[in-house]
């Protein structure tokens, strides 16, 4: 399971004040406690900030790469903030996201276009967002075909079927999860990511469903999250998971997370 730390966010109000402000200190906290809980991308989102969002985004770059041998995750449809972000990029980075929105679509192909970058393909296009398992499909077949025949290597594509939530339509969970099992079966070599809080947004006590969400997932074949890796029952939900859907070798990583007290709380 690739794990995105996702708490790098201008949209956080307490993110927001520490890049307005260039909190060096804050920042790097947060990067740090997310790498230690084991985050393998740090995602970092300056969009909230429009015109300065290649300056902001740039500096987070820096700020966490001080600190932290991580790859970060360009999180912007801009790609003057990409490009400013990717030059200062110690490593290679992931770009957070590419849609098949014609707009965002035609700017983001040729930044990726023969590289080794690896790249979140969201099922979104001019027509909406999807919402059945056959839409998400058919997005994800576009995006793809797209992305090999510009030489973006298949194993860097991380297919995001979009979350939506559950409190707005009771099928939206099974239609994610069906879909993220479809485009493991047909795209061979295919990965699949999503921005796994999304299920939950409007309800109580949205751990609970977040959780719940990422087991069924996985057991479909999800091998991507954006989530908080400071939720230490996420990521003991997250290990058990793998390993009772038959992708944890003799429960070696099971066995590791126990052996760091991982399942303490």
């Amino acid at each position: 399971m690739l794990v995105v730390g996702e708490l790098i966010n201008a949209s956080r109000k307490a993110i927001g004040v520490a890049i307005k402000e260039q909190n060096v200190e804050f920042v790097q906290k947060v990067a740090k406690d997310q790498f230690e809980a084991g985050a393998h991308y740090i995602d970092v989102n300056a969009g909230i900030f429009l015109e300065k969002e290649p300056e902001y985004l740039a500096w987070l770059v820096k700020t966490v790469q001080e600190v932290i041998d991580c790859p970060c995750c360009l999180d912007s449809p801009d790609p003057k903030a990409i490009a400013a972000a990717f030059a200062v990029h110690k490593g290679v980075p992931m770009i957070n996201s590419i849609s098949l929105e014609k707009a965002r679509y035609d700017a983001l192909l040729p930044v990726l276009a023969g590289t080794d970058l690896k790249v979140v393909a969201l099922c979104m296009s001019d027509d909406g967002m999807p919402e059945t398992m056959a839409d998400r499909l058919k997005i994800a077949d576009k995006l793809i075909n797209g992305l090999v025949q510009a030489n973006v290597p298949i194993g860097n594509i991380y297919v995001d079927p979009l979350v939506q939530p559950v409190s707005v339509n009771n099928t939206f969970a099974m239609e994610f999860i069906n879909s993220v099992e479809g485009i493991m079966t047909q795209f061979k070599g295919v990965h699949t990511m999503c921005g796994l809080s999304n299920i939950s947004y409007g309800l109580p006590e949205r751990k609970f469903m977040n959780r719940g969400f990422a087991v069924m997932a996985i057991a479909k074949g999800l091998d991507g999250m954006i989530v908080d890796p400071l939720d230490r029952m996420m990521m003991a939900s997250i290990v058990a998971a793998e390993a009772l859907a038959g992708r944890d070798a003799y429960c070696a990583k099971y066995l590791k997370a126990y052996r760091n007290k991982q399942f303490e709380f």
